[in-house]
């Protein structure tokens, strides 16, 4: 059963939750938020765990960021966050790994990103045996090119999170400012990396299953 507060989210969210866990019986369940930077991903994804806190773990894509070296030796750093930026393919065989029935009664570890650092870090994420629900987020798990396009294979639903256009992008340059960039640096970013990518994630969203708008 699910535990914790629920006020905080539409209970048909909640419904979809339960049916998933419901046709998938003993199975674990791989639930996929999709959405455009700053569009509230990592918000929901918290507060769906909360709500499933006895049996869920949540996966970030981010955690397969490029390491800054890496990017700065293939000329990438300054998209820092494009779809070639991160390491899909372990993305995708992590993935495939969770889903496998072999390596059911494993601890899977996978690996966090920490935006205090910019760097992400190794097995920081232990995904057990008990979690049923593994919620994975991020930008690019619709994405039909390269490594991504066998991602949402894996996933048994996956939730486009949309948010209105303004506040999203005043939630990045605030997060940009907050983790060290002026405020000139951050609207640039946002404008010249950000919407790039938010443009592309965007044009994934027919491809989801199902549609989370915050405040609506």
């Amino acid at each position: 059963m699910a535990s914790g507060s629920h006020s905080h989210l539409p209970e048909q969210s909640l419904a979809r939750v339960h049916a998933l866990l419901a046709r998938g019986a003993a199975q674990r369940v791989v639930l996929g938020l999709v959405g455009a930077p700053g569009a509230g991903k990592s918000t929901l994804a918290s507060a769906l765990q909360a709500s499933f806190a006895d049996m869920s773990v949540v996966l970030p894509m981010d955690g397969f960021h490029l390491a800054n070296s890496e990017l700065r030796r293939l000329g990438r750093a300054g998209r820092k966050g494009a779809p070639d930026t991160f390491d899909a393919a372990g993305y995708l065989a992590l993935l495939q790994r969770l889903r496998d029935p072999a390596h059911a009664g494993e601890t899977v570890y996978a690996p966090e990103f920490r935006r205090e650092i910019e760097e992400a870090v190794a097995g920081a994420i232990a995904i057990e045996p008990h979690h049923r629900l593994v919620i994975t987020e991020g930008n690019y798990l619709l994405v039909d090119q390269g490594a991504w396009q066998g991602v949402s294979a894996l996933l048994d639903e996956c939730w486009y999170v949309d948010v209105d256009e303004q506040l999203r992008n005043e939630r990045l340059v605030r997060r940009h400012q907050a983790f060290g960039r002026t405020e000139q640096e951050a609207v640039q970013w946002a404008a010249q990396t950000d919407a790039p990518n938010a443009r592309l994630v965007a044009s994934t969203r027919v491809r989801a299953d199902h549609a989370f708008r915050w405040g609506g």
